[in-house]
C-alpha cells in the first residue's frame, strides 16, 4: 500500500497521508479546511515492518483503508475523527 503526505502550511508538524495522490474527495471539509494550503511531501510505501516517525504505520494502513486519509497532528493534539461530533443526543 503506498501513502501520499501533506503538509499544512498553516498548521506546523501536521500531515494529511492520502491513499490516493491528490484525491482531497473524502476528506471532510471540517477535516481539511483548518489545514489550509497543503503541499506535497513524499509517497511512501507502507510496508509491514516500516516505521515512521510519529505514527504506527498499522494505523495509517487502517484509516487509509477506511476513510481513504490519515491525519498525523503535532504530539498532544487529538484527532478530531475521535472527538464527540454531538451525534449521541
Amino acid at each position: 500500500m503506498h501513502a501520499y503526505v501533506y503538509k499544512s502550511l498553516r498548521k506546523a508538524d501536521t500531515y494529511l497521508y492520502l491513499a490516493a495522490r491528490d484525491d482531497f474527495t473524502r476528506v471532510p471539509p471540517p477535516v481539511l479546511d483548518p489545514l489550509g494550503r497543503l503541499e506535497f511531501v513524499m509517497d511512501v510505501a507502507l510496508v509491514p515492518g516500516r516505521t515512521l516517525a510519529r505514527v504506527d504505520v498499522a494505523v495509517v494502513r487502517e484509516n487509509l483503508a477506511l476513510r481513504g486519509f490519515h491525519l498525523q497532528l503535532p504530539p498532544g493534539q487529538m484527532d478530531p475523527m475521535t472527538e464527540d461530533w454531538g451525534t449521541d443526543g
